[in-house]
């Protein structure tokens, strides 16, 4: 496949020294705020969220080989604050929180007065776009509309698409789909997806460790979603254990995924905590915690250039 210039550059400034991933994932918005309070999360203070934010992104974007963020409540304060490391890689979040529709018909909607342009000239080196797909709902096809549009628009500024595909149940009495179902739909989706303009593809682990603990079938699972991705993929944490997390890391990228963009499986337990216990729980266990996982991807995944390998007209060029 090939790749612009500008977008290789940025994918440069987002991946370790050796060609995969470790990123840290803070854009959570609508899902935040009911973790700081789930009896009622539109009486967060903004401040709250903001401070959680900054202590966050401050602890780990430095040990991140790039950092994803939204622009309603992390980019401002945290590249003004310093927070937001020199050093790493910005992923911006294009989609609003949530989703339009009945649950079982999902339409991701993009933000209002904001684009791919102004992400750039933010200083993005990355887009991520979270789309709810299903590949035998209604919408499918307008879902797909959607990809290709936000891949066009990022071709057209130089920056790379990190997409990310969320799978939801189109039967309204099945809230969790049975495994072999959940992955169908994960592989089906990056078959039909990743042709489309993505850069990289955020997947979810292609099955439910809740419902089966084979580990022998969690590789199988990876190994058919790496074969239908025509992309390098990274794991997201769905906000699993950090032990379960680490396994499941393991697992996707020795079966061909390209490392993680992972948030809550390494700092979710700072939410409820305020002062210096905050500081310190970030800067010791989830510091920890993501070098833990940035090696282990050094160690296993596959390099996003295997994917985009340098061609004799890029090296002309130079």
């Amino acid at each position: 496949m090939s790749i612009s210039l500008g977008v290789r550059r940025a994918l440069q400034q987002c991946a370790q020294p050796d060609s995969t991933f470790a990123m840290l994932a803070m854009d959570q918005r609508g899902s935040l705020l009911k973790a700081i309070n789930p009896d009622n999360p539109a009486s967060v203070p903004r401040t709250d969220v903001l401070a959680l934010k900054r202590a966050v992104i401050g602890a780990l974007s430095p040990h991140a080989s790039a950092t994803l963020m939204d622009v309603e409540y992390g980019y401002g304060t945290c590249v003004a604050s310093g927070a937001l490391s020199g050093q790493s890689g910005l992923l911006l979040a294009l989609e609003k929180s949530g989703y339009d529709g009945d649950p079982t018909e999902r339409r991701t909607k993009l933000l209002d007065d904001w684009s791919v342009g102004h992400s750039r000239r933010a200083g993005a080196t990355g887009i991520k776009l979270l789309v709810y797909y299903h590949p035998d709902a209604p919408n499918a096809a307008d879902q797909e509309g959607l990809v290709r549009e936000v891949a066009q628009q990022c071709a057209e500024w130089d920056l790379p698409l990190f997409l990310e595909p969320l799978h939801y149940s189109i039967d309204a009495n099945v809230k969790t789909l049975p495994n072999a179902e959940r992955r169908r739909v994960v592989v089906e989706t990056a078959r039909r997806l990743t042709p489309l303009g993505a850069t990289v593809l955020k997947a979810e682990f292609p099955v439910d460790v809740k419902q089966t603990q084979d580990q022998d079938e969690w590789a199988a699972a990876c190994a058919e979603l790496s074969a239908a991705s025509v992309t390098p993929w990274v794991l997201l944490s769905a906000g699993v254990d950090f032990d379960i997390f680490l396994q499941q890391v393991r697992v996707a990228c020795t079966a061909g995924a390209s490392g993680v963009l992972c948030g809550r499986a390494v700092w979710k337990e700072s939410v409820p905590l305020a002062g210096e216990a905050r500081t310190e729980f970030l800067a010791t266990t989830a510091v920890d915690r993501f070098r833990r996982i940035a090696a282990l991807v050094s160690e296993t995944a596959r390099p996003y250039t295997d994917f985009y390998p340098v061609s004799t007209g890029e090296t002309a060029a130079s």
